[in-house]
């Protein structure tokens, strides 16, 4: 779907300052449609969607086009008049043509850009500029002009569990232990010391919880850990989805299918459990032997979050910039200097030598 500007006509696009769609030539602004974005923002019946059904299914936008990247295999969409251009996340050039989008579980929610690209350009410039032993060409390497904004699919997941488990509690104790010692006359000697030991006692029983929006990241462009470091996302600020957002913007499809993504949601609810299992038994210590977890009621949302990439080239390799376009957090990788590195070494040891040779010259008897 086309916006077009009330007052000239040129395509509208989602201004992350402004919170609404705003013309990039004449500067006219307009709300965001709230056709959908009224609506509340659903939960979806887990197994419901395990089966393939067209019926669920559905574009990002009626006029949205998908392209894949040669060089590193993503798929990305956007609407009209956005083009192709390079690839957010390799940054490689697209040399194929864009096609009509293929129909995905649409999403439910989007988290809207709030930081503009301006803002993120700086952003990147000042996280490469204070990076130590970086190549004095990364600068020029790191193409500013080309800091892309990418929609991200996540997956979110609700559940409620029930485990049984069985282990063992530990409850410390003391006792007095006696223990030689020589003395400085050559003598053994007899202390007395505390020592804590542990009784172990068996321990089973059940813990619940209830999982509300477990976050698991539905790409595998980007570096799972960097998406980590971007995080806190503010999900209460989520919107229904409405095609307006994407407008001058990218979305990546999901790479991670929504039943993988809840096996991922699993491991971490095991952590928490764990814990809550740990809780439970109680005493000093405890060992867990088994865990067995029922699930239920379980859920999902696919949602959109906002990230702003910046993608470069270095030497063959390829290396990834993350902006949180909700917060300005930025996470990233870049590659080292040998020579800068080689550089700082040799500096330091004509300093040390230079102080030695001072040292000597300060300890030189005086004829």
């Amino acid at each position: 779907m086309r916006y077009p500007c009330p007052g000239c006509s040129a395509d509208l696009e989602f201004d992350p300052k402004a919170g609404q769609l705003k013309c990039p030539y004449c500067g006219t602004e307009v709300s965001v449609p709230t056709e959908n974005t009224a609506r509340v923002i659903r939960e979806n019946d887990l197994h419901a969607y395990l089966t393939p059904d067209a019926a669920r299914l559905a574009r990002l936008a009626e006029n949205a086009v998908e392209v894949a990247c040669e060089s590193c295999g993503a798929v990305t969409e956007f609407t009209p008049p956005e083009v192709a251009g390079f690839c957010p996340f390799c940054a490689a050039k697209i040399v194929a043509q864009p096609i009509a989008a293929d129909p995905l579980i649409a999403p439910e929610a989007v988290l809207p850009f709030a930081v503009p690209k301006k803002d993120a350009q700086v952003a990147v410039k000042k996280w490469l500029g204070s990076r130590w032993f970086a190549p004095s060409a990364l600068k020029n390497m790191a193409r500013q002009d080309g800091i892309a904004g990418v929609y991200l699919p996540h997956w979110t997941y609700d559940s409620q569990t029930q485990s049984r488990y069985r282990g063992q509690r530990g409850e410390h104790y003391w006792e007095t232990e006696r223990y030689s010692e020589t003395d400085q006359n050559g003598r053994i000697v007899w202390k007395e010391r505390q020592v804590q030991k542990t009784r172990w006692y068996p321990a089973s029983g059940t813990v619940a919880r209830f999982f509300d929006d477990i976050l698991v990241a539905a790409t595998g462009s980007v570096s799972e850990t960097r998406l980590r470091g971007l995080e806190p996302w503010d999900l209460n600020a989520l919107v229904s989805y409405e095609p307006a957002y994407l407008s001058g913007f990218k979305a990546q499809r999901y790479q991670v299918d929504l039943g993988t993504g809840f096996e991922s949601a699993k491991e971490i609810m095991s952590g928490v459990i764990h814990s809550d299992v740990c809780s439970d038994i109680g005493g000093d210590e405890q060992r867990v032997h088994s865990i067995q977890t029922a699930y239920s009621d379980e859920t999902f949302k696919h949602i959109l979050l906002p990230v702003w990439i910046a993608a470069y080239r270095f030497e063959g390799k390829v290396f990834q910039v993350l902006i949180n376009a909700r917060t300005g957090e930025v996470q990233g990788e870049r590659p080292y200097s040998i020579w800068k590195i080689a550089g700082a070494v040799l500096f330091v040891i004509a300093a040390i030598a230079l102080f030695v040779w001072w040292q000597q010259g300060q300890e030189k008897p005086q004829v």
